[in-house]
């Protein structure tokens, strides 16, 4: 799927009300991943961003969250991001690692921030992005997994830069980057190959 068809599928798919609606999902939480190539990753933050703003136009309201963008409001709000950034330079990858998986855990942290942001901003549909940006620290399965409590009554699409599979003999896989295998995640349907 090309970009530009990948953004009228996604305009398409979360303006209709079958997708609004949660139809066809026999009871699963309502998350979705749409997969694309690490290497459109500008790009594809430019079109996500043209797609919210028509998908608005067309009137559904978007809360549009970036777990990058997240994580920064964290780490300042804890008064440490300065810190990190002073003392990076001179750590040890896996205690920056460690470091930052803790102040960022996201059932303690994370979560709770993006529960605020679903309480106090009407939508219809969550867009969450920067899955990228913010790997190893923060796993996207982690995220989908510890959301289900506080995202279940509206979609949410997990745009992730590599590829979502299912296949009968391993089940379903988030490949990062299109070479990191994660761990499997069940629980989400492939925006792409959802029907209207």
């Amino acid at each position: 799927m090309s970009p530009k068809e990948r953004a009228e599928h996604l305009f398409e798919v979360v303006t209709s009300q079958r997708f609004l609606t949660k139809q066809g999902l026999g009871n699963e939480v309502p998350f979705f991943i749409c997969p694309y190539d690490a290497t459109e990753g500008l790009s594809m933050a430019q079109d996500r961003k043209a797609v919210v703003t028509r998908i608005e136009h067309a009137g559904v309201k978007v809360l549009d969250l970036s777990l990058y963008d997240l994580s920064l409001d964290i780490l300042r709000e804890r008064d440490i991001l300065d810190e990190l950034l002073e003392s990076e330079p001179d750590m040890e990858k896996g205690e920056l690692k460690e470091i930052l998986q803790g102040v960022l855990d996201p059932q303690a942290h994370l979560i709770p921030r993006i529960g605020a942001a679903i309480e106090t901003t009407p939508h219809d549909v969550i867009f969450l992005s920067g899955v990228g940006e913010v790997y190893p620290y923060i796993r996207s399965h982690s995220v989908l997994n510890n959301l289900q409590s506080t995202a279940k009554d509206r979609p949410t699409v997990l745009f992730f830069p590599g590829s979502y599979t299912h296949a009968l003999a391993t089940g379903a896989s988030l490949d990062l980057f299109g070479r990191l295998h994660d761990d499997k995640y069940y629980r989400a349907f492939n925006i792409l190959n959802y029907e209207v």
